[in-house]
């Protein structure tokens, strides 16, 4: 610990000497302060102990500063003015001067959707703000959040701690991305079409299991498993394999590669909300909420035009 908080000095002290020193009077100190004289006394008391001198004398009915007084006096009014501010004022937050660096946890899946429209919006209202991705997904997003080492976090979530506040996005379905060169499929997908095909999966457990195994309990014929979404479309691309991934995924691959198609799945598959998270400590940061501003509406606008994809 610093020094300055291991000495034996309340600073409300200060708050106390200064007062006194303005009104020359225990009694209307006391009045100004909302405490009794024998509290204002005892304080005046413990403060000349710390400094080691007296800071009043007595002069007629009133009190007069000694020159240790008045070295104090003029040493700490400035400050206690600037810490008075510091703790009254609101906050004030510019998105064009702001020089702030938010760390975001996305999960791979919000990393395509999401991070490209973000900074785009940044380059343009705040041009010198800072994002950190940092991957996250449901199993650690819990302890992510709660160890203090993201200021918010998008993806999907299971139970939290309440210290935990959280915002659905939206309800992501599930699609087949597919190369029609290869791969062709006719106009509606059937099951038996499906699970006699060859997948690519994403697993976050390093096997071959994907959201159909997980969710429908049913197995299909994986030839590659990856721990991302985020090279599907080169897996995909030049071969007959299929993947069944997030509709805004499939999306956002499709930019890159748009000769990709997509397919409705034979089976339904809603899977869970995308959430934005974010620690109780940082709800009434200005720049945070900001960002999550901006993360709410980049997702309200992207969310329909998946649907029509």
């Amino acid at each position: 610990m610093p020094e300055i908080y291991g000495r034996n000095l309340d600073l409300n002290l200060l708050r106390v000497f200064a007062v006194v020193a303005e009104n020359r009077s225990v009694t209307q100190a006391a009045a100004r302060l909302y405490l009794t004289q024998p509290a204002v006394s005892a304080a005046l008391r413990r403060l000349n102990t710390a400094v080691g001198a007296p800071l009043f004398v007595r002069q007629g009915r009133g009190l007069t500063l000694t020159a240790r007084g008045e070295r104090l006096l003029a040493s700490i009014r400035p400050h206690l003015q600037a810490l008075v501010d510091a703790a009254l004022e609101p906050p004030t937050f510019d998105p064009r001067t702001s020089e702030r660096t938010l760390r975001l946890g996305l999960s791979d899946a919000a990393e395509l959707w999401l991070l490209p429209a973000l900074l785009r919006v940044l380059e343009r209202e705040a041009p010198r703000m800072r994002v950190i991705s940092i991957p996250v997904q449901f199993r650690n997003v819990a302890a992510t959040l709660t160890s203090g080492s993201i200021d918010a976090a998008i993806t999907v979530a299971d139970e939290l701690p309440g210290s935990i506040h959280r915002q659905e996005l939206f309800w992501g379905g599930f699609v087949c991305l597919f190369d029609p060169r290869h791969a062709r499929l006719k106009r509606t997908l059937t099951e038996d079409v499906y699970f006699g095909h060859e997948h690519v999966v994403v697993s976050y457990n390093g096997d071959l299991r994907g959201v159909v195994e997980d969710v429908l309990q049913k197995s299909r014929r994986v030839r590659c498993s990856v721990s991302s979404f985020a090279n599907l479309g080169a897996l995909i691309d030049g071969s007959a394999l299929l993947a069944t991934v997030p509709a805004l995924v499939a999306q956002q691959l499709r930019t890159v590669r748009p000769h990709l198609k997509t397919a409705t799945l034979p089976f339904g598959l809603l899977g869970a909300p995308m959430e934005l998270l974010w620690p109780a400590a940082v709800d009434d940061d200005e720049a945070c909420r900001f960002v999550r501003d901006q993360i709410a509406h980049i997702a309200s606008e992207v969310v329909p035009r998946s649907r029509q994809a």
